[in-house]
């Protein structure tokens, strides 16, 4: 399989890149890792009439610790550099143990944030991990500057808030609090697959009580989720069994999973109930001390 005839443009800045997409319109299409948009054009699923390689604008590949503790992620940025870096690792470990269940090795080398978060697909782990971190996304065009907040960016499945004119450029990500808890439990077919549903966690807790609570989900909506919710029952609690029985009650009122050709809805559902189960547990243990890694 070919793609269709382009017209392939590689700019050498940020101003050549978004000014290339104005010119465009609707028919450019930005090049960054490729791991989506090229299969897509291959089976003739795109046909863009100008390719725009954003590869060699120079620093759209950095992560960088911030001096509050947060983290900007440049948009070029590798799956694989997330997965390795010790920065990421130190201060979000729920994105350094999330980023190992990504696809494969291959597509980690190649596949970047800023195009996983664009093309929304509401089984990726990045677009859940972005709600679940409270990150924010800029993006460009010749026009201006948007920040958008992860809660509003994803509209639909495969569809994110960037126009035709804009590009993702980088991602903040503020700090988390002094020892949260977190965790990250996902179910797939066979390591690599899309995930037939994940759960993503992260909990402070102060004198034996919660003080904040984050609980994200993914492979059961067309978006990835904030379950608000649940994350309000378990506020100044400790986490028994009666509150995380709650707690699960209520992710499973706010899901309606759809039945596909990898799972039914019912099978999501239970999924559902037991990683919620087992994510909050893991987080409350790691936020409490019980669990040191």
């Amino acid at each position: 399989m070919k793609p269709p005839k382009f017209q392939y443009l590689r700019p050498a800045s940020i101003q050549e890149a978004v000014a290339a997409l104005a010119d465009a319109g609707e028919d450019g299409k930005i090049l960054a890792g490729g791991q989506s948009l090229v299969p897509m054009l291959n089976f003739r699923l795109l046909s863009p009439s100008v390719l725009i390689d954003i590869n060699r604008i120079p620093g759209l590949g950095e992560i960088q610790e911030q001096p509050d503790g947060g983290l900007r992620i440049g948009a070029l940025t590798r799956h694989h550099a997330l997965e390795t870096s010790k920065v990421v690792q130190r201060l979000y470990p729920v994105l350094h143990a999330a980023m190992q269940q990504v696809a494969h090795l291959a597509i980690r080398n190649r596949g970047t944030i800023g195009g996983s978060i664009t093309h929304a697909d509401p089984a990726a782990e990045l677009p859940m991990l972005m709600k679940l971190l409270d990150a924010r996304i800029t993006v460009i065009s010749s026009k201006g500057t948007r920040v958008i907040d992860a809660e509003d960016f994803f509209l639909s499945a495969l569809t994110a808030d960037v126009a035709e004119n804009e590009l993702v450029t980088e991602i903040n990500v503020p700090p988390l609090p002094q020892g949260a808890g977190w965790a990250f439990e996902e179910v797939a077919r066979r390591a690599g697959d899309f995930a037939l549903a994940a759960v993503g966690v992260v909990m402070h807790v102060e004198q034996s009580k919660v003080v904040e609570a984050r609980i994200g989900l993914m492979g059961v909506a067309d978006t990835p989720m904030r379950i608000s919710d649940a994350e309000t029952i378990l506020y100044n609690q400790s986490c028994d069994q009666a509150t995380l029985d709650e707690v699960v009650d209520a992710v499973l009122q706010a899901i309606e999973p759809s039945t596909d050709l990898h799972a039914s809805a019912e099978y999501r559902l239970h999924l559902t109930e037991v990683l919620v189960r087992r994510a909050v547990k893991t987080a409350w243990l790691r936020a409490t001390g019980e669990i040191n890694e």
